[in-house]
């Protein structure tokens, strides 16, 4: 029996999984965030080795009896990193074929059927990736939700949205609208004058809690609040456009896959996004991802095995499901 390990290091938490050659998963670990810019490449080469140990052990198995591993790597960016993270991946002694990706990527090998397409994270910032059919071609966008790339459609940037459509209702460059009073209460300012000067001035930080109120008050009807929205769906969907033109997908069918938390706060974000990617690909299509990510590090190891894993994929998913339920129980 042949088994194969995944990696997920993402930047709140690393997930590792392993699973035999019939799709079986039979070991997991979780640790910390593993992004080399947050954690440092020792922090990431202590969380890959805790979570693998950690799946190693549940499984029963050791380093040497793995066939293949893939890694998503949050951080991992340019190819002149690769080095750096490879280094960090040399304590795991691992003896087998191994890849490393983007952590983006993961979601492609998880969420798309053929294992191959898209990937659109929206989650504290934004990312996206492409494969092409096979596998020699990959599209990309600058990552990192930065301002200059024209990138920014993360839960951040939808809360810099928002505070503008506040600004805007100050200065008398839109109407009012309801994310005023919201922001209001949740920062504890006395007034308008009071939030936009103490925004200003750096007294009033945005946090995690007011990317969730955006969400809220659009879900209430606010127009400027659904503007919000719709500009952040489009923007992600744009992300797509561009790799879809990379890769030349524009008559291809291929999935369009959904990574992140804040695709639950309003349908119309998907909405906006598919009418975006629809224009310049009608067959597209978009699927959330409904399973870990890490799922797509084992696919990725077996690949690098030599393994077709689209025999096991369905197995695959559903008992790392299971193992899911069984841990956090």
């Amino acid at each position: 029996m042949r088994y194969f390990l995944g990696i997920d290091a993402g930047g709140t938490k690393t997930h590792a999984l392993i699973a035999n050659e019939t799709g079986e998963a039979v070991g997991f670990g979780l640790a910390g965030p593993g992004n080399w810019e947050s954690v440092g490449y020792d922090g990431l080469a202590k969380n890959l080795l805790d979570t693998t140990t950690q799946a190693l052990e549940m499984a029963k198995l050791s380093i040497g009896q793995i066939a293949g591993t893939g890694m998503g790597l949050a951080g991992y960016d340019w190819p002149s990193q690769r080095e750096a993270h490879l280094n960090a991946v040399r304590p795991l002694r691992l003896a087998c074929p191994l890849e490393i990706v983007n952590d983006t990527t993961l979601g492609i090998l998880a969420g798309a059927e053929e294992g191959w397409g898209i990937s659109v994270v929206s989650g504290t910032g934004c990312n996206c990736r492409g494969w092409s059919r096979d596998h020699q071609n990959e599209g990309r966008v600058v990552g990192g939700g930065s301002d200059w790339s024209g990138e920014a459609a993360g839960g951040f940037d939808i809360l810099a949205r928002a505070m503008r459509a506040v600004a805007f209702e100050w200065v008398r460059r839109g109407p009012a609208t309801a994310l005023t009073p919201a922001f209001l209460k949740e920062t504890g300012a006395k007034n308008l004058d009071d939030l936009v000067e103490g925004v200003y001035l750096g007294r009033f930080d945005f946090n995690p809690a007011m990317i969730l109120l955006v969400f809220e008050i659009a879900r209430q009807g606010d127009a400027q609040a659904l503007e919000v929205i719709r500009w952040a769906g489009n923007e992600l969907g744009m992300m797509a456009v561009s790799v879809i033109n990379q890769l030349d997908l524009q008559k291809e069918v291929f999935d369009v896959v959904l990574i992140g938390s804040l695709y639950d706060g309003h349908p119309l974000m998907t909405e906006s996004m598919r009418t975006t990617i629809q224009r310049c690909a009608p067959q597209a299509r978009l699927v959330r991802l409904t399973v870990p990510p890490v799922v797509g590090g084992v696919v990725l190891g077996m690949q690098e095995a030599a393994k077709d894993a689209r025999e096991v994929r369905s197995k695959l998913i559903e008992t790392t499901r299971k193992l899911f339920n069984v841990i956090t129980e």
